[in-house]
Protein backbone atom coordinates (compact mmCIF):
# COMPACT_ATOMS: atom_id res chain seq x y z
CA UNK A 1 0.00 0.00 0.00
CA UNK A 2 1.25 3.45 -0.88
CA UNK A 3 1.25 5.82 2.05
CA UNK A 4 -0.59 9.13 1.57
CA UNK A 5 2.61 10.80 2.77
CA UNK A 6 4.55 11.53 -0.39
CA UNK A 7 7.62 13.70 -0.55
CA UNK A 8 7.50 16.87 -2.54
CA UNK A 9 9.99 17.77 -5.24
CA UNK A 10 11.46 14.38 -6.17
CA UNK A 11 8.11 12.58 -5.83
CA UNK A 12 9.29 9.81 -3.57
CA UNK A 13 6.73 7.11 -2.77
CA UNK A 14 6.54 5.51 0.64
CA UNK A 15 5.06 2.01 0.95
CA UNK A 16 3.71 0.78 4.29
CA UNK A 17 4.06 -2.82 5.61
CA UNK A 18 1.89 -5.34 3.81
CA UNK A 19 1.07 -9.03 4.09
CA UNK A 20 2.95 -11.23 1.61
CA UNK A 21 2.15 -14.73 2.85
CA UNK A 22 0.24 -16.39 5.66
CA UNK A 23 0.26 -20.16 6.07
CA UNK A 24 -0.36 -22.92 8.61
CA UNK A 25 1.41 -26.27 8.52
CA UNK A 26 2.07 -29.39 10.57
CA UNK A 27 5.42 -31.12 9.88
CA UNK A 28 4.03 -34.49 11.07
CA UNK A 29 1.48 -34.70 8.23
CA UNK A 30 3.98 -35.13 5.38
CA UNK A 31 7.12 -36.82 6.73
CA UNK A 32 8.08 -38.69 3.55
CA UNK A 33 9.60 -37.30 0.37
CA UNK A 34 6.90 -36.47 -2.17
CA UNK A 35 4.28 -35.89 0.53
CA UNK A 36 5.39 -32.38 1.49
CA UNK A 37 2.11 -30.81 0.30
CA UNK A 38 0.21 -32.73 3.01
CA UNK A 39 1.92 -30.57 5.64
CA UNK A 40 0.18 -27.44 4.35
CA UNK A 41 -3.21 -26.86 6.00
CA UNK A 42 -3.77 -23.32 4.78
CA UNK A 43 -1.87 -20.98 2.47
CA UNK A 44 -2.51 -17.36 1.53
CA UNK A 45 -2.55 -16.25 -1.21
CA UNK A 46 -4.11 -19.44 -2.54
CA UNK A 47 -3.06 -18.88 -6.17
CA UNK A 48 0.65 -19.42 -5.39
CA UNK A 49 2.18 -22.28 -7.39
CA UNK A 50 2.36 -25.59 -5.48
CA UNK A 51 6.16 -25.94 -5.58
CA UNK A 52 6.61 -22.42 -4.22
CA UNK A 53 4.27 -23.21 -1.33
CA UNK A 54 6.25 -26.35 -0.52
CA UNK A 55 9.54 -24.46 -0.79
CA UNK A 56 8.41 -21.65 1.53
CA UNK A 57 6.99 -24.03 4.12
CA UNK A 58 10.10 -26.20 3.95
CA UNK A 59 12.34 -23.17 4.52
CA UNK A 60 10.37 -22.14 7.63
CA UNK A 61 10.43 -25.70 8.94
CA UNK A 62 14.22 -25.81 8.48
CA UNK A 63 14.68 -22.49 10.29
CA UNK A 64 12.60 -23.66 13.25
CA UNK A 65 14.43 -26.98 13.50
CA UNK A 66 17.84 -25.32 13.20
CA UNK A 67 17.14 -22.81 15.97
CA UNK A 68 15.91 -25.61 18.25
CA UNK A 69 19.48 -26.92 18.39
CA UNK A 70 20.48 -23.77 20.29
CA UNK A 71 17.42 -23.54 22.56
CA UNK A 72 14.98 -26.50 22.36
CA UNK A 73 12.36 -24.79 24.53
CA UNK A 74 12.41 -21.47 22.62
CA UNK A 75 12.50 -21.89 18.82
CA UNK A 76 12.71 -18.96 16.41
CA UNK A 77 10.00 -16.33 16.60
CA UNK A 78 11.08 -14.18 13.65
CA UNK A 79 13.50 -14.01 10.74
CA UNK A 80 14.82 -10.65 9.50
CA UNK A 81 15.75 -10.10 5.85
CA UNK A 82 16.21 -6.96 3.81
CA UNK A 83 12.88 -7.19 1.99
CA UNK A 84 10.59 -8.88 4.51
CA UNK A 85 10.11 -10.15 8.03
CA UNK A 86 8.86 -13.66 8.87
CA UNK A 87 7.05 -14.45 12.12
CA UNK A 88 6.60 -17.95 13.54
CA UNK A 89 4.11 -19.11 16.16
CA UNK A 90 3.32 -22.59 17.50
CA UNK A 91 -0.09 -22.23 19.23
CA UNK A 92 -0.57 -25.99 19.60
CA UNK A 93 1.92 -28.83 19.47
CA UNK A 94 3.30 -29.29 15.92
CA UNK A 95 0.89 -26.72 14.45
CA UNK A 96 2.81 -23.72 13.11
CA UNK A 97 1.44 -20.40 11.87
CA UNK A 98 3.74 -18.25 9.74
CA UNK A 99 3.17 -14.64 8.67
CA UNK A 100 5.45 -12.95 6.13
CA UNK A 101 5.34 -9.14 6.10
CA UNK A 102 6.94 -6.98 3.44
CA UNK A 103 9.11 -4.31 5.03
CA UNK A 104 8.19 -0.65 4.49
CA UNK A 105 10.11 0.88 1.61
CA UNK A 106 10.77 4.15 -0.16
CA UNK A 107 10.84 4.37 -3.94
CA UNK A 108 13.16 7.13 -5.13
CA UNK A 109 13.11 8.16 -8.82
CA UNK A 110 16.38 8.47 -10.71
CA UNK A 111 17.34 10.91 -13.44
CA UNK A 112 17.81 10.08 -17.10
CA UNK A 113 15.05 7.47 -17.16
CA UNK A 114 16.81 4.93 -14.94
CA UNK A 115 14.68 2.56 -12.82
CA UNK A 116 13.78 3.96 -9.40
CA UNK A 117 15.90 3.06 -6.38
CA UNK A 118 14.18 1.01 -3.67
CA UNK A 119 15.23 1.50 -0.07
CA UNK A 120 13.82 -1.00 2.46
CA UNK A 121 13.24 0.26 5.99
CA UNK A 122 13.59 -3.06 7.78
CA UNK A 123 14.14 -1.48 11.21
CA UNK A 124 10.67 0.08 11.13
CA UNK A 125 9.07 -3.33 11.75
CA UNK A 126 8.82 -4.26 15.46
CA UNK A 127 8.88 -7.95 16.35
CA UNK A 128 6.80 -7.44 19.48
CA UNK A 129 3.99 -5.71 17.55
CA UNK A 130 3.65 -8.10 14.63
CA UNK A 131 4.33 -11.16 16.77
CA UNK A 132 1.33 -10.09 18.88
CA UNK A 133 -0.76 -9.62 15.71
CA UNK A 134 0.06 -13.20 14.67
CA UNK A 135 -1.03 -14.53 18.07
CA UNK A 136 -4.26 -12.53 17.80
CA UNK A 137 -4.99 -14.29 14.51
CA UNK A 138 -4.98 -17.63 16.29
CA UNK A 139 -6.93 -16.34 19.29
CA UNK A 140 -9.66 -14.96 17.03
CA UNK A 141 -9.83 -18.27 15.12
CA UNK A 142 -10.07 -20.20 18.39
CA UNK A 143 -12.86 -17.94 19.66
CA UNK A 144 -15.14 -18.90 16.75
CA UNK A 145 -13.86 -22.38 15.85
CA UNK A 146 -12.19 -23.93 18.88
CA UNK A 147 -8.73 -25.43 18.86
CA UNK A 148 -6.99 -27.17 15.96
CA UNK A 149 -6.83 -30.38 18.00
CA UNK A 150 -10.59 -30.41 18.62
CA UNK A 151 -11.27 -30.04 14.89
CA UNK A 152 -8.89 -32.93 14.20
CA UNK A 153 -10.78 -35.09 16.69
CA UNK A 154 -14.14 -34.20 15.15
CA UNK A 155 -13.33 -34.62 11.46
CA UNK A 156 -9.62 -35.05 10.82
CA UNK A 157 -7.47 -32.98 8.48
CA UNK A 158 -10.31 -32.39 6.03
CA UNK A 159 -12.52 -30.66 8.60
CA UNK A 160 -9.62 -28.60 9.94
CA UNK A 161 -8.61 -27.33 6.48
CA UNK A 162 -12.25 -26.40 5.76
CA UNK A 163 -12.47 -24.39 8.98
CA UNK A 164 -9.14 -22.67 8.29
CA UNK A 165 -10.13 -21.74 4.73
CA UNK A 166 -13.52 -20.41 5.77
CA UNK A 167 -12.20 -18.30 8.65
CA UNK A 168 -8.90 -16.93 7.39
CA UNK A 169 -10.14 -16.18 3.87
CA UNK A 170 -12.29 -13.42 5.38
CA UNK A 171 -10.21 -12.54 8.44
CA UNK A 172 -6.98 -11.79 6.56
CA UNK A 173 -8.82 -9.21 4.46
CA UNK A 174 -9.44 -7.24 7.66
CA UNK A 175 -5.76 -7.33 8.68
CA UNK A 176 -4.37 -3.79 8.22
CA UNK A 177 -0.73 -4.13 9.21
CA UNK A 178 0.05 -0.44 8.68
CA UNK A 179 -2.28 0.40 11.60
CA UNK A 180 -0.65 -1.91 14.17
CA UNK A 181 1.16 -0.43 17.15
CA UNK A 182 1.79 -0.86 20.89
CA UNK A 183 -1.91 -1.30 21.75
CA UNK A 184 -1.94 -4.47 19.63
CA UNK A 185 0.83 -5.85 21.84
CA UNK A 186 -1.18 -5.25 25.01
CA UNK A 187 -4.52 -6.39 23.62
CA UNK A 188 -6.08 -4.67 26.61
CA UNK A 189 -9.59 -3.62 27.56
CA UNK A 190 -10.80 -0.05 27.93
CA UNK A 191 -13.06 0.27 31.00
CA UNK A 192 -15.82 2.86 31.20
CA UNK A 193 -15.54 5.14 34.28
CA UNK A 194 -18.71 5.10 36.38
CA UNK A 195 -19.93 6.36 39.72
CA UNK A 196 -20.78 3.67 42.27
CA UNK A 197 -24.57 4.00 42.19
CA UNK A 198 -24.78 3.70 38.41
CA UNK A 199 -22.51 0.66 38.54
CA UNK A 200 -24.79 -0.94 41.12
CA UNK A 201 -27.77 -0.33 38.82
CA UNK A 202 -25.95 -2.25 36.07
CA UNK A 203 -25.04 -5.05 38.50
CA UNK A 204 -28.66 -5.29 39.57
CA UNK A 205 -29.81 -5.33 35.92
CA UNK A 206 -27.44 -8.22 35.09
CA UNK A 207 -28.60 -10.19 38.16
CA UNK A 208 -32.28 -9.74 37.29
CA UNK A 209 -31.85 -10.78 33.66
CA UNK A 210 -29.77 -13.85 34.55
CA UNK A 211 -32.38 -14.84 37.14
CA UNK A 212 -35.30 -14.36 34.73
CA UNK A 213 -33.55 -16.09 31.79
CA UNK A 214 -31.85 -19.05 33.44
CA UNK A 215 -30.35 -20.24 30.13
CA UNK A 216 -27.81 -17.38 30.26
CA UNK A 217 -24.39 -18.61 31.46
CA UNK A 218 -22.30 -15.45 31.03
CA UNK A 219 -23.02 -11.76 30.56
CA UNK A 220 -20.89 -8.79 29.50
CA UNK A 221 -22.04 -5.15 29.61
CA UNK A 222 -20.42 -2.39 27.52
CA UNK A 223 -21.06 1.30 27.00
CA UNK A 224 -19.48 3.44 24.27
CA UNK A 225 -17.34 0.45 23.26
CA UNK A 226 -15.89 0.29 26.80
CA UNK A 227 -16.38 -2.59 29.21
CA UNK A 228 -18.29 -2.16 32.47
CA UNK A 229 -19.08 -5.72 33.57
CA UNK A 230 -18.06 -9.23 32.46
CA UNK A 231 -18.63 -12.73 33.78
CA UNK A 232 -16.08 -14.29 31.42
CA UNK A 233 -12.49 -15.19 32.21
CA UNK A 234 -10.05 -12.40 31.36
CA UNK A 235 -8.38 -14.07 28.36
CA UNK A 236 -11.74 -14.94 26.78
CA UNK A 237 -13.13 -11.45 27.40
CA UNK A 238 -9.98 -9.90 25.94
CA UNK A 239 -10.41 -11.49 22.52
CA UNK A 240 -14.22 -11.12 22.55
CA UNK A 241 -13.76 -7.43 23.36
CA UNK A 242 -11.44 -7.03 20.38
CA UNK A 243 -13.99 -8.68 18.08
CA UNK A 244 -16.83 -6.50 19.37
CA UNK A 245 -14.98 -3.18 19.18
CA UNK A 246 -13.10 -3.70 15.91
CA UNK A 247 -15.59 -5.75 13.90
CA UNK A 248 -19.17 -6.10 15.15
CA UNK A 249 -19.87 -2.64 16.60
CA UNK A 250 -18.37 -0.67 13.67
CA UNK A 251 -20.63 -2.59 11.29
CA UNK A 252 -23.70 -1.51 13.24
CA UNK A 253 -22.79 2.06 14.13
CA UNK A 254 -25.68 4.51 14.32
CA UNK A 255 -26.50 7.99 15.65
CA UNK A 256 -27.00 7.63 19.41
CA UNK A 257 -29.54 9.38 21.61
CA UNK A 258 -28.20 11.09 24.71
CA UNK A 259 -29.40 11.20 28.30
CA UNK A 260 -32.35 13.32 29.32
CA UNK A 261 -32.67 14.71 25.80
CA UNK A 262 -34.20 11.38 24.78
CA UNK A 263 -37.85 11.96 23.84
CA UNK A 264 -38.68 8.34 24.66
CA UNK A 265 -37.49 8.34 28.26
CA UNK A 266 -40.76 9.42 30.00
CA UNK A 267 -42.81 6.91 28.00
CA UNK A 268 -40.69 3.82 28.41
CA UNK A 269 -42.19 2.57 31.67
CA UNK A 270 -45.78 2.95 30.50
CA UNK A 271 -45.63 1.81 26.89
CA UNK A 272 -42.64 -0.51 27.07
CA UNK A 273 -41.18 1.26 24.07
CA UNK A 274 -37.43 1.05 23.70
CA UNK A 275 -34.47 1.32 21.35
CA UNK A 276 -33.23 -2.23 21.85
CA UNK A 277 -32.26 -4.43 18.92
CA UNK A 278 -30.25 -7.57 18.19
CA UNK A 279 -26.80 -7.10 16.64
CA UNK A 280 -26.48 -10.88 16.25
CA UNK A 281 -29.46 -13.06 15.37
CA UNK A 282 -32.76 -11.67 14.03
CA UNK A 283 -32.57 -8.18 12.58
CA UNK A 284 -36.34 -7.73 12.89
CA UNK A 285 -38.47 -9.79 15.27
CA UNK A 286 -41.67 -8.82 13.44
CA UNK A 287 -40.42 -10.37 10.21
CA UNK A 288 -42.10 -13.81 9.78
CA UNK A 289 -39.03 -14.94 7.80
CA UNK A 290 -36.58 -13.85 10.53
CA UNK A 291 -33.61 -16.14 11.10
CA UNK A 292 -32.80 -17.11 14.68
CA UNK A 293 -29.20 -18.15 14.17
CA UNK A 294 -26.50 -16.81 16.44
CA UNK A 295 -22.71 -17.04 16.07
CA UNK A 296 -21.05 -19.64 18.27
CA UNK A 297 -17.97 -18.97 20.36
CA UNK A 298 -15.63 -21.22 22.33
CA UNK A 299 -14.43 -20.24 25.81
CA UNK A 300 -12.45 -21.92 28.58
CA UNK A 301 -10.74 -24.06 25.93
CA UNK A 302 -7.96 -25.06 28.34
CA UNK A 303 -10.30 -26.94 30.69
CA UNK A 304 -14.11 -27.19 30.38
CA UNK A 305 -14.17 -26.22 26.66
CA UNK A 306 -17.58 -24.54 26.39
CA UNK A 307 -19.37 -23.85 23.12
CA UNK A 308 -21.83 -20.97 23.42
CA UNK A 309 -24.36 -18.95 21.45
CA UNK A 310 -23.32 -15.28 21.34
CA UNK A 311 -26.28 -12.90 21.60
CA UNK A 312 -25.37 -9.22 21.34
CA UNK A 313 -28.18 -6.82 22.15
CA UNK A 314 -27.86 -3.04 21.96
CA UNK A 315 -29.89 -0.01 23.02
CA UNK A 316 -28.45 3.43 22.24
CA UNK A 317 -24.79 3.35 23.35
CA UNK A 318 -25.19 0.38 25.71
CA UNK A 319 -24.59 -3.18 24.54
CA UNK A 320 -25.02 -6.47 26.40
CA UNK A 321 -23.56 -9.83 25.40
CA UNK A 322 -25.48 -12.89 26.57
CA UNK A 323 -23.80 -16.27 26.23
CA UNK A 324 -25.91 -19.44 26.26
CA UNK A 325 -24.88 -23.07 25.86
CA UNK A 326 -24.79 -24.08 22.18
CA UNK A 327 -26.80 -27.21 23.03
CA UNK A 328 -29.87 -25.03 23.69
CA UNK A 329 -32.29 -24.32 20.83
CA UNK A 330 -33.02 -20.61 20.59
CA UNK A 331 -36.13 -19.60 18.67
CA UNK A 332 -38.63 -16.79 18.26
CA UNK A 333 -40.24 -17.26 21.67
CA UNK A 334 -36.96 -16.87 23.55
CA UNK A 335 -35.86 -13.85 21.50
CA UNK A 336 -39.20 -12.09 22.05
CA UNK A 337 -38.95 -12.79 25.78
CA UNK A 338 -35.40 -11.39 25.91
CA UNK A 339 -36.36 -8.35 23.83
CA UNK A 340 -39.34 -7.56 26.06
CA UNK A 341 -37.34 -7.97 29.25
CA UNK A 342 -34.04 -6.36 28.30
CA UNK A 343 -35.05 -3.66 25.80
CA UNK A 344 -36.90 -1.23 28.12
CA UNK A 345 -34.47 -1.67 31.02
CA UNK A 346 -31.38 -1.30 28.84
CA UNK A 347 -32.79 1.84 27.20
CA UNK A 348 -33.30 3.44 30.61
CA UNK A 349 -29.86 2.34 31.78
CA UNK A 350 -28.16 3.74 28.68
CA UNK A 351 -29.93 7.06 29.23
CA UNK A 352 -28.94 7.14 32.92
CA UNK A 353 -25.30 6.33 32.14
CA UNK A 354 -25.10 9.04 29.50
CA UNK A 355 -26.76 11.60 31.78
CA UNK A 356 -24.42 10.80 34.68
CA UNK A 357 -21.40 10.88 32.40
CA UNK A 358 -22.36 14.31 31.06
CA UNK A 359 -22.87 15.63 34.62
CA UNK A 360 -19.43 14.41 35.62
CA UNK A 361 -17.88 16.09 32.60
CA UNK A 362 -19.57 19.39 33.40
CA UNK A 363 -18.39 19.19 37.02
CA UNK A 364 -14.80 18.47 36.00
CA UNK A 365 -14.81 21.48 33.68
CA UNK A 366 -13.65 21.83 30.07
CA UNK A 367 -10.86 19.58 28.88
CA UNK A 368 -7.53 21.32 28.71
CA UNK A 369 -4.84 20.27 26.31
CA UNK A 370 -2.22 18.60 28.54
CA UNK A 371 1.48 18.91 27.93
CA UNK A 372 1.81 15.14 27.84
CA UNK A 373 0.25 12.11 26.16
CA UNK A 374 0.34 8.66 27.68
CA UNK A 375 -0.46 4.95 27.31
CA UNK A 376 -1.19 2.95 30.45
CA UNK A 377 -1.60 -0.83 30.73
CA UNK A 378 -2.23 -3.06 33.73
CA UNK A 379 -1.25 -6.70 33.18
CA UNK A 380 -3.34 -7.87 36.15
CA UNK A 381 -6.77 -6.76 34.93
CA UNK A 382 -5.89 -5.98 31.27
CA UNK A 383 -7.01 -2.36 31.72
CA UNK A 384 -5.59 0.03 29.15
CA UNK A 385 -5.94 3.73 28.54
CA UNK A 386 -4.45 5.88 25.81
CA UNK A 387 -4.58 9.64 25.29
CA UNK A 388 -2.29 9.18 22.29
CA UNK A 389 -4.87 7.40 20.15
CA UNK A 390 -7.68 9.55 18.81
CA UNK A 391 -9.14 6.52 17.07
CA UNK A 392 -8.05 2.87 17.03
CA UNK A 393 -9.87 0.30 14.91
CA UNK A 394 -8.86 -2.72 12.88
CA UNK A 395 -8.35 -0.60 9.76
CA UNK A 396 -7.03 2.68 11.10
CA UNK A 397 -4.89 3.96 13.93
CA UNK A 398 -5.11 7.72 14.29
CA UNK A 399 -2.56 9.00 16.78
CA UNK A 400 -1.83 12.51 17.98
CA UNK A 401 1.95 11.96 17.83
CA UNK A 402 4.47 11.33 15.05
CA UNK A 403 5.03 7.69 13.96
CA UNK A 404 8.69 8.00 14.98
CA UNK A 405 7.59 8.54 18.59
CA UNK A 406 5.32 5.50 18.40
CA UNK A 407 8.33 3.52 17.19
CA UNK A 408 10.30 4.66 20.26
CA UNK A 409 7.46 3.49 22.51
CA UNK A 410 7.60 0.08 20.85
CA UNK A 411 11.37 -0.10 21.29
CA UNK A 412 11.09 0.75 24.99
CA UNK A 413 8.45 -1.97 25.47
CA UNK A 414 10.72 -4.48 23.71
CA UNK A 415 13.42 -3.65 26.26
CA UNK A 416 10.95 -4.19 29.10
CA UNK A 417 10.05 -7.63 27.74
CA UNK A 418 13.68 -8.76 27.97
CA UNK A 419 13.90 -8.25 31.74
CA UNK A 420 11.66 -9.30 34.64
CA UNK A 421 12.62 -6.48 37.00
CA UNK A 422 10.90 -3.10 37.27
CA UNK A 423 12.55 -0.57 35.01
CA UNK A 424 12.39 3.03 33.81
CA UNK A 425 13.71 4.45 30.53
CA UNK A 426 13.86 8.12 29.54
CA UNK A 427 14.66 9.12 25.95
CA UNK A 428 14.98 12.52 24.29
CA UNK A 429 13.89 12.28 20.67
CA UNK A 430 15.46 14.13 17.76
CA UNK A 431 12.35 16.36 17.68
CA UNK A 432 13.07 17.47 21.29
CA UNK A 433 10.16 15.48 22.69
CA UNK A 434 10.79 13.51 25.88
CA UNK A 435 9.66 9.86 25.86
CA UNK A 436 9.40 8.01 29.18
CA UNK A 437 8.65 4.33 29.80
CA UNK A 438 8.03 3.01 33.30
CA UNK A 439 7.43 -0.63 34.26
CA UNK A 440 6.42 -1.31 37.86
CA UNK A 441 4.27 -3.86 39.70
CA UNK A 442 2.74 -5.46 36.58
CA UNK A 443 1.89 -2.04 35.15
CA UNK A 444 3.40 -0.16 32.23
CA UNK A 445 3.20 3.58 31.64
CA UNK A 446 4.50 5.37 28.54
CA UNK A 447 4.55 9.17 28.48
CA UNK A 448 5.38 11.63 25.68
CA UNK A 449 6.18 15.11 26.98
CA UNK A 450 6.17 18.22 24.81
CA UNK A 451 8.60 20.20 26.97
CA UNK A 452 11.56 20.99 24.75
CA UNK A 453 13.42 23.07 27.31
CA UNK A 454 12.89 20.70 30.24
CA UNK A 455 15.80 18.85 31.82
CA UNK A 456 15.94 15.27 33.05
CA UNK A 457 14.98 16.19 36.63
CA UNK A 458 11.91 18.15 35.52
CA UNK A 459 10.79 15.34 33.23
CA UNK A 460 11.16 12.84 36.06
CA UNK A 461 9.06 15.01 38.38
CA UNK A 462 6.32 15.37 35.75
CA UNK A 463 6.13 11.58 35.35
CA UNK A 464 5.97 11.15 39.14
CA UNK A 465 2.93 13.46 39.25
CA UNK A 466 1.23 11.40 36.54
CA UNK A 467 2.05 8.16 38.40
CA UNK A 468 0.50 9.64 41.54
CA UNK A 469 -2.70 10.18 39.57
CA UNK A 470 -2.67 6.52 38.55
CA UNK A 471 -2.23 5.51 42.20
CA UNK A 472 -5.34 7.51 43.11
CA UNK A 473 -7.23 5.65 40.40
CA UNK A 474 -5.98 2.32 41.78
CA UNK A 475 -7.12 3.13 45.31
CA UNK A 476 -10.51 4.19 43.98
CA UNK A 477 -10.88 0.90 42.12
CA UNK A 478 -9.99 -1.09 45.24
CA UNK A 479 -12.73 0.69 47.18
CA UNK A 480 -14.99 0.19 44.20
CA UNK A 481 -14.45 -3.59 44.35
CA UNK A 482 -15.37 -3.64 48.05
CA UNK A 483 -18.58 -1.79 47.22
CA UNK A 484 -19.41 -4.39 44.56
CA UNK A 485 -18.99 -7.24 47.02
CA UNK A 486 -21.26 -5.42 49.47
CA UNK A 487 -23.82 -4.87 46.73
CA UNK A 488 -23.75 -8.57 45.87
CA UNK A 489 -24.40 -9.51 49.52
CA UNK A 490 -27.29 -7.03 49.73
CA UNK A 491 -28.71 -8.43 46.47
CA UNK A 492 -28.56 -12.00 47.79
CA UNK A 493 -30.24 -11.00 51.07
CA UNK A 494 -32.97 -9.14 49.20
CA UNK A 495 -33.66 -12.16 46.98
CA UNK A 496 -33.84 -14.37 50.08
CA UNK A 497 -36.38 -12.01 51.73
CA UNK A 498 -38.70 -11.84 48.74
Amino acid sequence: MISPRMATGMQEKQYTPSLLNFFIYNPKFGPREGEEEKKILFYHPSDVEKNEKIRNVGLCEAIVQFTRTFCPSKPAKSLHTQKNRQFFFEPEENFWIVMVVRNPMVEKPNKEGKPPTIEYQEEEILDTVYGAVLQQCYSMYKLFNGTFARAMEAGGVELLTQKLEKFFYRYLQTLHLQSCDLLDVFGGISFFPLDKMTYLKIQSFVNRVEESLSLIKYTAFLYNDQLIWSGLEQDDMRILYKYLTTSLFPRHSEPELAGRDSPLRPEVAGNLLHYGRFLTGPSNLKDPEAKFRFPKIFVNTDDSYEELHLIVYKAMSAAVCFMISASEELGREFCEQLDGLVGPQLTLLASDICEQYNINRRVSGPDKEPQFKFIYFNHMNLAEKSTIHMRKTASVSLTSVHPDLMKILGDIHADFVRVDEDEEIIVKAMTDYWVVGKKSDQRELYVILNQKNANLIEVNEEVKRLCATQCIVTRHLNGYTQTLYLALIVSLLWNAII
